[in-house]
């Protein structure tokens, strides 16, 4: 049957019947329509807009660029700096919960439509004493399935190599990092000789606790400068709740006879879809509240994370920037070496576990989802956030969501991609000749392009193309210039850290990363898998 395309549906079109060209125009168009690279088919799910609340997801493209590898590139060193895996509430969190259910066990009401399972809800907690801030079974499954993916999309750790990865020391984040090593790795534990397992964790103490400053992966906690501007990120999430959540609980109110919801009720009631689901599955409390009303929900976060630990706290860039210069300077020895000075050689996948507020001064280190380029210079600015509206411009990159929601996480990609090659499609017309014992190919490679170097950003999987620096393959950025941007205007603008913090004449103060690449006081747990 032939079709073709207007502007709300398809309608029969019989000049289409003998017209091949038409028909394979009109199957193209049908697949760019339901692309997953387009925002437009994106169906609404309030547990991607759960900010921290969120099970971990893949995030949308944000500058229409291929999550996949651009054609003719290889990932040949690749650093990770994550969240710890969905986990129990918090004790203080878990307080506000246990007050909620006592509301509505001590009370005799009436709830009707979206509310009527109130009444027979209990608590996501079946082990008080045990739970509230461990790791989630969910949480265990995140970093199993992220370590299974990462082995399969880089293949960088070879079998019988061991592997090291380094995590901040609360049990959450360690024990995200063994599920992790255990996907990774898929082997299993020599109990009669553990010289034979390969998982290496490394454990980096809290820095508000020894001191260890910059070379940590909880650095701000020893920067009393950055401590200074966090309250503004919790005073100005505050304000903007004052003004919605009201509203929100006179609609739900409607559906009760005999109980009053308040606006704290409100704030409960939303963080209880993320963490019902990743406890026990539960999604009732997500179809409660309607699509603004989550969009409120993720904004107030957004103002917490962006004035509290991102752009909008101008000591943020301070923090995440040892992390930021510490890999930059492995990318540019690549995979196999170390910095000088160095005493160990990471491995070629770097994975660090860490805290949500640790993932946002990453992206303030990098110079990205802090400015806006209009199309006029009278378009209205998005940056600095605004406190008493929400912004829908989808220029807006900056999503708690798309970065600290559980497991969220911000990679570097070091790439080799051959440029002025023939393209695979060409490859396959004409094919590829092998020579004995030429590995790859024809011992003559006339022609086949020169291999450059190239890195891109990923947050929570969506690549971010870097500003300024968008000329390689897929919007990647050439890694001289990464490292001249990383060592210049970027370093100029996050400043030194033992400055900026407060902390001249401090024993022990460092503005520097080394734990990467030299033996430090961590605490080694060996043989774990």
């Amino acid at each position: 049957m032939a079709q073709t395309l207007t502007k709300n549906h398809l309608r029969w079109d019989p000049a289409l019947a003998m017209s091949p060209l038409r028909v394979l125009t009109l199957l193209l168009v049908a697949v760019l329509l339901v692309s997953p690279y387009s925002t437009a088919t994106r169906v609404f799910n309030p547990l991607e807009h759960s900010g921290p609340a969120s099970p971990y997801f893949d995030a949308p493209s944000q500058s229409n660029i291929n999550t996949d590898l651009p054609e003719g590139c290889t990932v040949d060193q690749a650093a990770y700096i994550l969240r710890h895996g969905a986990r129990y509430p918090e004790p203080g969190s878990f307080n506000g919960w246990k007050g909620l259910f006592a509301k509505f066990q001590n009370a005799t009401y009436t709830a009707r439509g979206p509310l009527s399972f109130i009444p027979a809800w209990t608590l996501p907690v079946d082990d008080e004493p045990h739970q509230p801030l461990f790791l989630s079974s969910t949480g265990a499954g995140e970093a199993f399935r992220l370590g299974v993916e990462l082995r399969k999309r880089y293949g960088l750790t070879k079998g019988g190599s061991n592997f090291t990865v380094w995590t901040a020391g609360q049990q959450r984040c360690i024990d995200t990092a063994v599920y992790f090593l255990r996907g990774y790795l898929s082997q299993g534990n020599y109990v009669s000789d553990p010289s034979l397992n390969r998982g290496t964790v490394i454990t980096l103490v809290d820095s508000s606790v020894n001191t260890t400053f910059a070379d940590s992966l909880t650095p701000s906690a020893s920067c009393p400068a950055y401590s200074e501007f966090t309250p503004a990120g919790s005073a100005n999430s505050d304000k903007f709740r004052a003004s919605v959540r009201d509203k929100v609980a006179k609609r739900l109110n409607g559906f009760l006879e005999g109980l009053m919801l308040n606006a704290s009720d409100i704030g409960v009631m939303q963080d209880l879809c993320g963490f019902g689901f990743e406890v026990s599955g539960d999604k009732r409390f997500c179809d409660i509240f309607q699509e603004a009303e989550w969009l409120d929900y993720e904004y107030a976060h957004d103002l917490n994370y962006y004035y509290g630990a991102g752009p909008g706290n101008p000591i943020s860039a301070t923090t995440g920037y040892p992390w930021v210069k510490a890999i930059s300077d492995l990318f540019a020895v690549g995979p196999g070496e170390t910095v000088e000075n160095g005493t160990l050689i990471p491995p070629p996948l770097i994975m660090t576990f860490t805290h949500d507020n640790n993932i946002p001064p990453i992206i303030s280190a990098l110079g990205l989802w802090n400015s806006t380029t209009g199309s006029s210079e009278k378009e209205e600015t998005i940056y600095p956030l605004p406190i008493t509206k929400r912004v829908d411009d989808p220029r807006r990159m900056f999503r708690s969501s798309y970065l600290v929601s559980f497991f969220g996480n911000i990679a570097l990609e070091r790439m080799k991609c051959v440029i002025g090659g023939p393209t695979l499609e060409e490859q396959r017309e004409k094919g590829v000749s092998h020579q004995a014992n030429i590995f790859g190919g024809s011992v003559n490679n006339a022609g086949m392009g020169k291999s450059k170097v190239f890195v891109r950003v990923r947050a929570n999987n969506a690549p971010i193309p870097i500003p300024g620096c968008v000329s390689g393959p897929g919007m990647t950025c050439p890694l001289e210039e990464f490292l001249d941007y990383v060592n210049r205007p970027r370093k100029v603008a996050s400043g030194d850290f033992v400055d900026i913090c407060g902390l001249n004449g401090v024993q022990g103060a460092v503005s520097e990363m080394k734990f990467l690449t030299t033996t430090g006081d961590g605490t080694t747990f060996a043989g774990i898998v």
